[in-house]
């Protein structure tokens, strides 16, 4: 299956799909080279087989995680994420400090001939010290949204990966 989701990442990107990505939301989303450095395209239903198939993978996952954990998610969004030589992201969570939507975080990694000289590592902060996670082709890395702080170490060579969020329905206010 990655070796079908990096030709259909490469396709968009030649199609001049990729846009660079954004902090923030809505009408509040701004590039910010400093902070982000990748490009990115949104998956929807339909777009091409590959990805739809992926987004099954991903709804089978969801109901996994669903009866195990009892999390109430109940959709998954994600994005091809193509980080340039030189790009990174700075420390950050993946949940808006007013939207508790965005629950567990997974990322699939597609690079295939990926070694250690290429950077690109995912670093995790956590509680017992941080943990470089290889962007290896196939890794699938999931992790609670609003609980880790990660980040992306430069790279040296183009890194891809899909990069998505399973959502509950946020909490409204009264």
């Amino acid at each position: 299956m990655t070796h079908d989701l990096v030709l259909e990442c490469r396709r968009r990107e030649r199609e001049g799909s990729l846009t660079p990505a954004g902090i923030g939301r809505g009408e509040g989303v701004a590039v910010m080279e400093g902070i982000r450095g990748d490009q990115i395209d949104w998956l929807d239903p339909g777009q091409a087989a590959i990805s739809d198939r992926y987004l099954a993978t991903m709804d089978e996952l969801r109901q996994a995680l669903n009866q195990a954990f009892f999390l109430g998610l109940e959709e998954f969004e994600c994005h091809f994420a193509l980080y340039p030589p030189g790009a990174f992201y700075k420390p950050h969570l993946d949940r808006f400090r007013d939207d508790d939507s965005r629950t567990v975080t997974a990322v699939l990694y597609l690079n295939h001939d990926w070694q250690p000289e290429h950077g690109g590592e995912m670093r995790m902060h956590l509680a017992q010290g941080p943990l470089d996670v290889a962007p290896l082709a196939g890794s699938l890395v999931v992790f609670m949204s609003g609980e880790v702080l990660h980040e992306v170490l430069p790279t040296s060579v183009d890194r891809l990966a899909l990069t998505g969020w399973f959502r509950r329905r946020a909490i409204q206010p009264f």
